[in-house]
């Protein structure tokens, strides 16, 4: 008897928002029937997110995807995309050999989590702009004056006259 060694895989399941809205658990309980039965170690098991479907799957025009990765016999793939194929409840799947994938790159977090996420922090800029006082051209001018008189800050005579100059530009122009 030969021993083989099992390798990492990462499937993605394609399964009816419908359904998985209704029946979460009974989608999740299928994919994880079909990977006991060719003796698959689960990693992990995540919601990947939902979206609208380039094209209609059996009438079914937005899909639920699934992403999980998993320890199995290279000889086992095809049973497991047979089973997809025979089970009414999901649409498609995908399975690609992820060898070089560390345990960090599993652990992440699904791309909506993760645009979840952005837009909370693109909001806090947002409000934090808000609340910040605007600079204005005065103000940047009388910062610069005041740095130029600074005395910590020694300047050649050519910077004094460029200076000098370009406070007689902003004065002329207000």
């Amino acid at each position: 008897m030969k021993t083989v060694a099992k390798r990492l895989y990462e499937a993605m399941f394609l399964v009816d928002s419908n359904l998985a809205a209704s029946d979460w658990d009974g989608v999740l309980a299928t994919i994880k029937n079909i990977l006991s039965r060719a003796q698959a170690e689960i990693v992990s098991l995540k919601k990947w997110g939902e979206r609208r479907l380039a094209y209609e799957i059996n009438h079914k025009s937005k899909g639920t995807y699934i992403l999980c990765y998993f320890r199995a016999d290279g000889d086992r793939i095809p049973d497991i995309e047979r089973n997809v194929q025979l089970s009414e409840q999901i649409m498609r799947v995908l399975i690609v050999n992820t060898e070089n994938r560390t345990i960090k790159d599993i652990e992440k977090d699904p791309p909506a989590v993760q645009a979840e996420e952005h837009k909370d922090e693109v909001e806090q800029v947002e409000q934090n702009t808000e609340e910040q006082p605007q600079t204005t051209d005065a103000t940047l001018s009388a910062e610069a004056a005041a740095e130029a008189a600074s005395p910590l800050r020694s300047t050649s005579n050519e910077e004094k006259q460029e200076e000098a100059e370009l406070a007689d530009e902003n004065t002329e122009d207000k």
